[in-house]
């Protein structure tokens, strides 16, 4: 009871410490339970829970520098440059990418397979991070897993007794869901990201269509789908900021032979045989 109750407490004081913050994507006041400077400690804790929980690191260091080297120039030109971003590729097989506070992104195996240009694994990296930069994932777990049990599990070395288990916290934060508006606003500022990072803009529109056709294909179950909203209608804004804004820029990279060498080639490697030496 008095666990609970000071579990309690803590989230009442952070709620008053915290209150209202600035998007910096928006430029407006959004409601922020959670303060800034405690998404770093909450990401940094539960990072390592993601990465067991999705099977791990793909253990290639080629291929986790590429992801990182295009994460990094995505996250040089966001409206956080100088937050500390990790990228990171796992090896789960499901057609997915999610955001933790604090910079912590992450690309699934499954996903980099369906992917074929670097463009379009930066409007997959873009988005997440723009997630991380307007703090919607911070909103959401404040939100649906409660400020106390977050914050209380995030600062301590042991998570206390009677709340839950990490695992089944990890969960929880990887089932997370945000709203179509703050998914609109990550779609756009991605776009913005992606073309300040001197990448082809057209590329998060192919990720949209190959994600659709996939989602068609395995009868709707494609996971990012479980956490994210279908893009038939995003693909139509995405089209016309495109049109709007892009139209006719040169010099954007598209990074078909780089991908294919940096991770496509990696990653049907890992399948081959060895052969017996003589």
């Amino acid at each position: 009871m008095f666990k609970k109750f000071g579990l309690l407490i803590s989230g009442l004081i952070f709620c008053l410490c915290s209150g209202c913050a600035v998007n910096p994507i928006t430029g407006e006041e959004q409601l922020m339970l959670i303060p800034e400077e405690q998404d770093i400690a909450i990401g940094r804790k539960y990072a390592p829970e993601v990465e067991k929980e999705m099977g791990g690191r793909i253990d290639n260091q080629r291929l986790q520098n590429y992801i990182d080297y295009v994460g990094q120039r995505i996250a040089r030109v966001s409206h956080k440059p100088d937050l500390e971003y990790h990228f990171v590729a796992l090896e789960d097989k499901s057609i997915n990418a999610c955001a933790l506070p604090g910079g912590y992104v992450f690309v699934t195996k499954g996903m980099l397979k369906k992917l074929e240009t670097e463009a379009q694994l930066a409007a997959i990296l873009a988005h997440e991070t723009a997630h991380v930069v307007a703090r919607h994932a911070s909103a959401a777990m404040s939100r649906e897993i409660g400020i106390g049990i977050l914050l209380s599990a995030a600062t301590s070395e042991k998570i206390p007794e009677g709340v839950l288990v990490a695992a089944d916290l990890t969960r929880q934060i990887l089932g997370l869901k945000y709203s179509r508006e703050n998914e609109r606003e990550a779609d756009l500022a991605g776009l913005s990201y992606m073309v300040r990072a001197r990448y082809d803009p057209y590329g998060m529109v192919e990720t949209m269509q190959m994600l659709q056709s996939q989602n068609q294909q395995e009868a709707g179950s494609v996971d990012f789908f479980s956490t994210h909203p279908a893009p038939q209608n995003r693909m139509a804004y995405l089209m016309q900021r495109i049109r709007t804004r892009y139209y006719g820029l040169g010099g954007l990279k598209i990074g078909k032979e780089d991908y294919r060498e940096a991770v496509l080639e990696q990653l049907n490697n890992e399948n081959k045989p060895l052969l017996n030496s003589r």
